[in-house]
């Protein structure tokens, strides 16, 4: 067993603190995450090609100022000479442009809900590509959540009509990036992952904003002071919840986060269903209650595997 260091203060206060700071940074991180609707929202007339396309130009603008005022431009270029790394973050900036876009369409299209459909059944998004792209396998627990949120799935398509798209290609657009992400690990920090997704990603916002601007014409600096600010504050309100849930990563375990998570989308649902009330017919509450009864059965195996692993390591020290 350890012997406590004389520099260490008594009843594990340091790993006390970094605890009580991380789980401020991630809830900071998906309570911002949350309330990004009322943002988009406040930026109409603004449509969302345009609101993309700002954000990626100022996401990259923000991600370069932070880089010279930090100093880390040695540890950037040394990414730049890695092509694989380059290359992989390119991937990664196609499937975040594609959740970018997905989701202010949704926003501004009336649909939160479903916007927040996705984030919820994201996690278990995640639990099946590790299964189909990872080859991991999954014990019955797992495969109950699974097989849950498919009911769900079906459930809410015949309540909507259709599948529900929006929630779909957000769940696993992100669920995507999340591997890729995994797979480039501690090498790529949020800032320089951010500054290469978003550097690929320029000419394609480049080109939308000569779109936009050539047919229904570019709203910045067209709406007021007020407007102009706010849109010009894209490329922090991107970048800044990133940052935080960076800091959390680092300081929380594992499960805190995967409690957590569920922040953002929560907030999504409430916004759109008591501040935004868009429709929630019968089929849609089971849907969702289907959804989060999955979410439940995956957070205890989640809990689960936690105390075991725990015990484990206290048989061995």
């Amino acid at each position: 067993m350890r012997t406590p260091s004389t520099t260490e203060p008594p009843g594990g206060s340091t790993q006390s603190a970094i605890s009580r700071s991380g789980l401020l940074f991630a809830i900071s991180a998906y309570v911002l995450w949350g309330v990004l609707p009322i943002y988009f929202l406040a930026l109409e007339p603004t449509g969302p090609f345009e609101i993309v396309a700002w954000r990626i130009l100022l996401s990259l603008v923000f991600c370069a100022l932070l880089i010279m005022v930090t100093r880390a431009w040695r540890t950037f270029i040394a990414l730049l000479a890695d092509r694989r790394v380059v290359l992989t973050m390119g991937l990664a900036g196609v499937l975040i442009f594609v959740n970018w876009q997905t989701y202010v369409y949704a926003t501004l299209s009336g649909q939160v809900v479903e916007a927040a459909l996705g984030y919820f059944i994201n996690p278990i998004v995640t639990v099946f590509l590790g299964v189909l792209v990872l080859r991991e396998r999954l014990n019955a627990t797992q495969w109950i959540a699974v097989g849950i949120s498919l009911v769900a799935v079906v459930v809410l398509a015949v309540g909507y009509g259709q599948l529900p798209w929006i929630a779909l290609v957000l769940a696993f657009s992100f669920g995507v990036y999340g591997l890729i992400k995994k797979r480039v690990g501690p090498k790529v920090d949020a800032v320089s992952g951010l500054t290469l997704e978003t550097a690929w990603l320029a000419p394609v916002a480049v080109v939308q904003l000569i779109v936009v601007a050539s047919t229904t014409g570019l709203t910045l600096g067209q709406g007021g002071a007020w407007h102009t600010v706010l849109l010009l504050l894209a490329g922090a309100v991107t970048a800044v919840p990133l940052l935080l849930f960076a800091a959390a990563s680092r300081r929380l375990p594992l499960i805190h986060m995967g409690f957590i998570q569920y922040f953002a989308p929560f907030i999504q649902f409430i916004v759109g269903v008591f501040v935004l009330h868009e429709p929630m017919p019968p089929g849609r509450w089971v849907g969702f209650a289907l959804v989060w009864v999955a979410l439940v059965v995956l957070t205890f195996d989640l809990v689960r595997g936690a105390r075991a692993a725990r015990r484990q390591v206290a048989a061995l020290t």
